[in-house]
């Protein structure tokens, strides 16, 4: 709900009736509508708000198909996704115009690594865990895919992953 995830054409926009978020010491009530739901983006992302709970409206359909659709889906994430290492996730927002993970290939950083930290050799938008990585290897290795594909493209790579300072 906080980043508006989506996959393959879907996004919780599309299902979400509403939450409930503590804001303030307030636990406060939100429509789909007030949520300002887009690419990667809510409203909470401005707020210091705490998701506590989410209404979902799903269609109904036959078992069979939905398993089926549920098996296609999954398929298609474990042949295009490095799911057998430890991740965030994708780590960049698809910038305007471009595919993240083409960028960062085509600036010949497949395989890249700080530590244990690597860009995924199976789809370069994701940096995975490789074994042992600290948070401080997968810190770099984001600034320098993000620094070189902007030196070779011109693009800005945005973090999808968010990262919150330890103090």
């Amino acid at each position: 709900v906080f980043m508006n995830a989506g996959a393959y054409g879907g996004e919780i926009k599309d299902v979400i009736v509403s939450a409930e978020a503590v804001c303030s010491g307030s636990l406060v009530h939100f429509d789909a509508d007030d949520m300002e739901l887009s690419y990667r983006h809510s409203v909470f992302q401005s707020k210091e708000a705490y998701i506590t709970s989410a209404v979902f409206k799903l269609a109904k359909g036959n078992k069979e198909d939905i398993k089926s659709k549920m098996n296609e889906l999954m398929g298609r994430r474990k042949d295009k996704q490095p799911i057998e290492y430890p991740s965030a996730g994708s780590t960049f927002k698809r910038p305007e115009g471009y595919f993240a993970g083409k960028l960062i290939q085509d600036s010949g950083l497949r395989g890249a690594c700080v530590g244990g930290a690597q860009v995924s050799e199976k789809h370069c938008g994701f940096i995975i865990n490789k074994g042992g990585a600290s948070s401080a290897d997968i810190k770099s290795l984001i600034k320098k895919v993000q620094d070189k594909v902007l030196e070779d493209s011109g693009v800005t790579l945005e973090c999808e992953v968010r990262i919150i300072p330890y103090s």
